[in-house]
């Protein structure tokens, strides 16, 4: 089972995200678990405060890095009191820290991912972290995409979303995750072929407002998908489907 740890100022967000769907139904069948931590929980002043502003200047507030080093050590010491008395090796347990300047998050790097048994993820928020978090705590740096979100907790789900799909039992049947892999190669490296899907009804015809159907106007399913031919299928998916995630 992997274990996912986010620390986060925001922990509802993320909670109720967990509790919803497929992630929810992996966690009862203790295929993944997922803890959220509140930031907050290791400030040490009154106001529990985890931010504060930036020397040399500039905007916006950063995250301190007392809190969190202290809530990195916990959850670490947390996952060894739990493994019964033996002691998980180090390279199973991995802390991201997400950021616009990190490596771009690929198909490829979360089944890299996958094979921790704990994941612990940092969500910034504001003007960003003390850059001795990444220096020093972080072990890799992550980036969804190239543009600048609010916090770092839409990247947490993204990536914890991506890996779920990767363990055995989470979207039910082994083969689906197979079948999309089926024959599709780019270079030397295997790729995910994305393709498009239709389901009932074969035909569909628009209408206005008002509920009138507009004249000539009929969506159908391609033919060949109705065929029943399943070398033709394969064949007319390759053709209209893009090799993604390499």
């Amino acid at each position: 089972m992997i274990t996912f740890d986010v620390i986060t100022i925001f922990p509802e967000f993320v909670k109720a995200f967990s509790q919803e769907s497929l992630l929810k139904k992996a966690q009862e069948k203790k295929l993944l678990k997922i803890n959220v931590h509140n930031l907050r929980d290791w400030a040490t002043d009154p106001h529990k405060k985890v931010d504060d502003k930036p020397f040399g200047g500039g905007l916006g507030m950063v995250f301190k890095i007392e809190p969190l080093y202290e809530a990195v050590q916990d959850i670490r010491k947390s996952f060894r009191s739990q493994a019964s008395g033996s002691r998980p090796k180090v390279s199973k347990t991995k802390v991201i820290l997400f950021t616009p300047r990190g490596k771009k998050f690929t198909q490829q790097k979360a089944e890299e991912l996958v094979k921790n048994k704990r994941l612990i993820f940092i969500c910034g928020r504001y003007e960003g972290i003390d850059e001795r978090v990444a220096k020093h705590i972080a072990d890799e740096e992550l980036s969804i995409g190239d543009y600048v979100l609010m916090g770092g907790e839409i990247p947490a789900m993204a990536v914890i979303e991506t890996i779920a799909r990767l363990i055995p039992g989470v979207v039910g049947k082994p083969t689906f995750l197979k079948e999309r892999r089926l024959g599709v190669k780019s270079g030397q490296k295997q790729g995910f072929l994305e393709y498009p899907q239709y389901t009932r009804p074969e035909i569909f015809s628009p209408r206005l407002a008002g509920g009138r159907a507009k004249k000539g106007v009929v969506w159908r399913v391609p033919k060949v998908l109705l065929s029943g031919d399943h070398k033709k299928i394969e064949e007319w998916k390759r053709e209209q489907g893009r090799v993604i995630c390499k």
